[in-house]
């Protein structure tokens, strides 16, 4: 998968390579941290291929955070129009995954900043974040926890794959 995305990346012109890593490290799993290595490799300089890789991955992070804010304060206010019409029976809320059970449990343990910057190892910002905002964690904070959180692993890996490449030369 990584050599189609590196691919795809350098069929781009070479002045417009930094938009196809930009285009890939939106895609979920990839991330920054692919993105920014992917970059390097296609010979990109690695401050060009880092800040497109963080870039893609903080507009594809933003979508997901603004619809699951969307979508978590319409489920509230229809709650609470449900609870203000009388109605007497109580709402169910569904059964969670394990996996989302898990990811609750590391919120409520670590809060925004710690499973923005450790989230990563387990699942893409995307979902993390998206994750967050459903738990009630305010929009604003979790963008700039993830920004943080994407910027400080697409650097890392930016630089591991420069060394990397440096060291077979």
């Amino acid at each position: 998968m990584i050599d189609a995305l590196q691919d795809f990346a350098s069929s781009f012109p070479e002045y417009i390579q930094w938009l196809g890593v930009m285009l890939v490290s939106a895609i979920p799993f990839v991330e920054s941290y692919f993105g920014s290595m992917i970059g390097v490799v296609i010979g990109l300089p690695p401050v060009v291929a880092i800040g497109a890789a963080v870039i893609g991955n903080v507009i594809s992070m933003i979508v997901f955070v603004l619809s699951a804010h969307g979508v978590r304060t319409k489920v509230v206010a229809g709650r609470a129009a449900r609870s203000e019409g009388g109605a007497t029976v109580a709402e169910r809320e569904p059964a969670e995954s394990p996996r989302r059970q898990k990811l609750r449990r590391a919120f409520d343990r670590y809060g925004v900043a710690g499973v923005s910057l450790l989230g990563q190892t387990i699942l893409p910002s995307q979902i993390t974040s998206a994750a967050m905002v459903s738990f009630g964690a305010h929009r604003n904070l979790v963008i700039f926890w993830q920004i943080i959180s994407i910027t400080l692993w697409g650097v890392l890996f930016g630089v591991l794959a420069t060394l990397g490449i440096q060291l077979t030369r």
